[in-house]
């Protein structure tokens, strides 16, 4: 099985730690964020992972090498100067990923899910994790039932980990699901993956969990801060 990190973001809300590291990069509990995704990777059978690539994209290959250290083989895919968003990257990335399911990861979450309850293939076209909803994002993403489906409105709404499992076949007619929309006309593309993801819940076609451990979206200083006094680093610099 293979995998995503998406690691391509710019990370504005983060600046000025952002200036120079990409926020994938910067260290949390004595290593950078997305080496907690590599190990938890590599531990489950991962042996391909693919590093999407934009914002400050020269600096991923020295700190990171071919993946060896971890026993994974590191590829990258380079989006050019401007990010593609979730869905563009993605898609972007497929030739390098195949045609079997992958998992997926937001570079910059931190997460004790254990990987090994991923399914390593999804009933329909998408496996979700979910969490509850932190402070930030009190309103969720998505709802799960309890039968395991995931839908875009319900009563049990939850947040969207950034974990995934996904078939290629999401994105087999993102065209028609995504319409005109800024960014469609670049080539390559840049699009969000929501809108798709959103398509297949309404035709039945993704299963979540709810982890219930700890989970951080590390989108500004405060909140890295806090991951890291969490995590024994009181430090505040990169």
């Amino acid at each position: 099985m293979k995998a995503l990190i998406f690691a391509a973001g710019k990370g504005e809300r983060m600046r000025p730690l952002t200036e120079r590291t990409p926020k994938p990069l910067l260290e949390v509990g004595g290593k950078p964020l997305i080496v907690w995704h590599l190990e938890r990777l590599a531990a489950i059978g991962v042996r391909e992972a693919v590093v999407n690539t934009a914002w400050l994209a020269d600096r991923f290959e020295p700190a990171l090498g071919d993946g060896a250290r971890w026993g994974l083989r590191l590829r990258y895919s380079h989006e050019g100067a401007e990010p593609l968003e979730t869905g563009g990257g993605m898609l972007h990335a497929l030739p390098l990923l195949g045609d079997a399911p992958f998992i997926a990861v937001n570079g910059d979450i931190w997460c004790d899910f254990d990987f090994a309850a991923l399914p390593r293939e999804p009933r329909g076209l998408a496996h979700l994790v979910l969490v509850d909803n932190p402070q930030h994002h009190p309103v969720g993403d998505f709802a799960l039932d309890h039968e395991g489906r995931v839908h875009p409105a319900g009563e049990r709404r939850l947040t969207f980990a950034g974990i995934g499992v996904y078939r290629p076949a999401l994105l087999d007619h993102w065209q028609q699901v995504i319409g005109p929309a800024p960014g469609t006309e670049r080539q390559p593309p840049s699009f969000r993956l929501a809108p798709l993801l959103r398509a297949a819940m309404r035709a039945d076609e993704v299963d979540g969990q709810h982890h219930r451990g700890a989970w951080t979206d590390v989108g500004t200083p405060e909140r890295l801060a806090e991951l890291r006094a969490f995590l024994g680093q009181d430090a505040v610099g990169a």
